[in-house]
């Protein structure tokens, strides 16, 4: 693996260089508006496909704006805004080689790799392949301004691994154009500049933002770059016609990968790499592209819509693992795709009626080789095989007010899913092959609404899960694919209250028990550390709470509070060994989190937030004999926002893990060796101003 290494010469963060900008302005310029906190508005969410106001959706979903991802962020990953999301679990913000472990329900939990479960769209666009594997990596936090989350299977919408979904939506252009610079850096070589510009013209607005990142990590061998250029082009058309086109370009040369520890030395030694991932250069270099349109138009009049998108990414991958015999992995990788969906908002039997009618097609093609690990050299081709996977699914859902009251949802969605193989190293056996995976994800939703700002929802879902091209890995050697392993489905029952206190205060309950058949389950053999193959458990059950609320008891208070309970537990389970985890807790996930914020806003412009988080201990293998042990982490973050004729000036400063709590920040399920843990930093700062002008 080719990995260069790259240092972003950065200032000394402190708010002397605003000060000196602020001086040399014009008093007399219009100063840009400062952000004010406004009484809480109705939220519309896309993420259900149709335009949708959040008290008529009958399922679990939550709502992150751009001020909780980006005002004074660090922007290292998308947990840092995210973990106020209730039933969303988030590990492993200091590996990048590993990627962020997200899972809802449950959903994603398995993963050690990318993640699993859970559908990653951006700007419509899937970052989440025809065979269910994800990632966030191409995200840029600094040009976000919403993300959604589905809390609960959505495979009757989405399709393959949609146990849950993430959608992340970039930020408009503006009316007024602007030009931002943003700097930031702290403690373990933490380095960030983003460039940001936007604005508006008759037919066509833009947003672009660069940015480059370079940490060193808090652990031997977890270095990390990132380098990323975003677009967003706004295009309209006469007769109501729209197209949006985005572009997105990562360069991540260097994500070193330290590995999990034992326990005796995560807790002797916690900033140590593991031996053998230092000794083989352990870690992963990526380049991608990513290019999407969405195009709308109305046929012949507005309640007739007509929508069209189109991707393409390319993504070339090189990935070092601690062990000689085929521990290089490389990629290359096309994807691309397209769907068609036609929206009839009217009426039908005299109610008012919303249906939406779709096709996905979804093309995935992996030329992947392996080559010895010769300690950080690439050594004898071990392994060359072509992997193809096709999705096609078709979809409807229909949205009817019954009463004034009562609104039906109902939905269903069927796929197909394809996996081709050719095998091209054919001195051990060709293991070329072909499996054809399909399934039918109903839905049925009710929302009553019990006051006008009370509602009561109930929905069924389902979500279906085949393995990816990697869990198909056959754990006797070489190619092909693993003959015993079969998709992952299951079935969601849910019940909710959502609703509003003097337009002030937003609550949510939601209870739910989801039923798993054939559940994804990875492990490790000896002779590969590192690499994950998957075996099916039988069945599993899955029951929680999740509650959240957003209270504002003033225009500059307001304060955030979630809890989930999960009950997840394998029901039956014997692996190829013969033993028996029917009864066990499902590892990598937690019984009891909780979260709560309370943040501040000045119409002087200061700003300030405290946030803590509190993670309940989890098992680390399905024998439920390694513990993580629970975890409480502070955080805070302030800063101030002067304005100086058209310029406005935002320093801020922010310390992780106030109260130096000693913690693990990512469990390796079912690890070989009994290397389960991944030591997080203690106390550490971060400081940076971002300048914003308008012109």
């Amino acid at each position: 693996m080719t990995r260069t290494s790259h240092s972003l010469p950065l200032l000394t963060f402190t708010a002397l260089p605003a000060l000196l900008l602020t001086a040399a302005m014009p008093a007399e310029a219009q100063a840009p508006a400062r952000p004010q906190r406004p009484v809480l508005e109705e939220i519309v969410v896309t993420a259900t496909r149709m335009e949708t106001p959040l008290n008529q959706v009958p399922a679990a979903i939550s709502v992150v704006s751009k001020e909780d991802i980006q005002l004074g962020r660090q922007q290292l990953a998308l947990d840092e805004s995210l973990s106020r999301v209730p039933g969303l679990f988030m590990q492993n913000r200091y590996n990048y080689a590993q990627d962020l472990r997200v899972s809802i329900r449950g959903f994603g939990a398995r993963a050690n790799f990318g993640i699993r479960g859970v559908k990653i769209l951006v700007d419509g666009i899937p970052e989440t392949l025809p065979d269910g594997q994800g990632s966030v990596d191409g995200i840029d936090l600094g040009a976000v301004e919403q993300i959604e989350v589905i809390r609960g299977p959505s495979s009757s919408l989405y399709g393959n691994a949609s146990g849950g979904v993430i959608s992340v939506t970039s930020e408009d252009p503006p009316e007024d154009p602007f030009a931002e610079v943003r700097l930031s850096g702290g403690r373990y070589d933490f380095q960030k500049l983003q460039l940001k510009a936007g604005g508006q013209g008759d037919r066509v607005g833009y947003l672009v933002s660069l940015s480059d990142s370079d940490y060193e990590g808090f652990r031997e061998q977890s270095r990390a770059e990132n380098r990323q250029l975003s677009g967003r082009f706004n295009f309209d058309f006469d007769g109501d016609r729209e197209l949006l086109a985005v572009v997105n370009v990562t360069d991540q040369p260097v994500s070193d990968d330290p590995g999990g520890l034992t326990a005796e030395l995560a807790s002797t030694d916690p900033t140590s790499a593991w031996p053998g991932n230092v000794l083989f250069d352990a870690g992963e270099a990526l380049e991608q592209q990513r290019l999407g349109f969405v195009y709308s138009m109305p046929l012949g009049s507005d309640r007739h819509t007509l929508t069209a998108r189109n991707y393409y990414v390319w993504r070339d991958f090189s990935n070092s693992l601690p062990f000689v015999n085929g521990g290089i992995v490389e990629f290359d990788r096309f994807f691309a795709g397209g769907g068609l969906s036609y929206t009839y908002d009217g009426f039908w039997l005299d109610r008012p009626n919303r249906v939406i009618v779709g096709i996905d097609y979804d093309d995935q093609d992996d030329d992947r080789m392996r080559f010895n690990n010769d300690f950080g050299s690439r050594g004898a081709l071990t392994f060359d095989q072509n992997e193809s996977v096709n999705s096609r699914g078709l979809f409807v859902q229909n949205e009817l007010s019954v009463t004034e009251d009562l609104l039906l949802t109902m939905g269903v969605r069927f796929d197909r899913v394809e996996f081709d193989v050719t095998d091209r190293f054919l001195s051990d056996g060709d293991d070329s092959g072909t499996r054809s995976l399909d399934g039918t994800s109903p839905m049925l939703g009710l929302v009553y609404t019990l006051s006008p700002n009370l509602n009561l929802y109930a929905n069924y879902s389902s979500a279906f899960e085949t393995p990816t091209t990697t869990e198909f890995n056959d754990p006797s050697g070489g190619g092909g694919f693993n003959p015993g392993l079969d998709p992952q489905e299951a079935q969601n029952l849910e019940v909710g209250l959502r609703g509003l206190i003097a337009d002030r205060h937003r609550y949510e309950i939601a209870l739910f028990s989801i039923e798993v058949d054939d559940e994804l389950i990875p492990f490790e053999v000896p002779g590969s550390p590192g690499r994950d193959y998957y075996v099916n458990a039988g069945k599993s059950s899955r029951d929680g709470v999740e509650f959240s609320l957003i209270a504002q008891p003033t225009d500059r208070l307001q304060a955030t509070l979630s809890y989930t309970y999960s009950d997840f537990t394998y029901d039956q389970f014997i692996d190829a060994n013969g033993q028996d985890f029917g009864g066990n807790t499902i590892p990598g996930t937690s019984e009891n989190v909780l979260f709560g914020e309370l943040s501040y806003r000045d119409p002087r412009g200061w700003f300030g937030a405290l946030d803590v988080l509190f993670i309940d201990e989890q098992f680390a293998n399905n024998a439920n004999t390694a513990v993580n042990d629970s975890y409480t982490l502070s955080n805070v973050r302030f800063g101030y926002e002067h304005t100086a004729g058209s310029l406005l000036v935002t320093p801020f400063v922010a310390v992780n893990n106030l109260f130096d709590e000693t913690y693990n920040a990512n469990v390796r399920i079912n690890a070989f060796g009994g290397r389960f843990y991944e030591p997080a930093p203690g106390r550490n700062a971060y400081a940076g101003v971002s300048l914003n002008y308008r012109y």
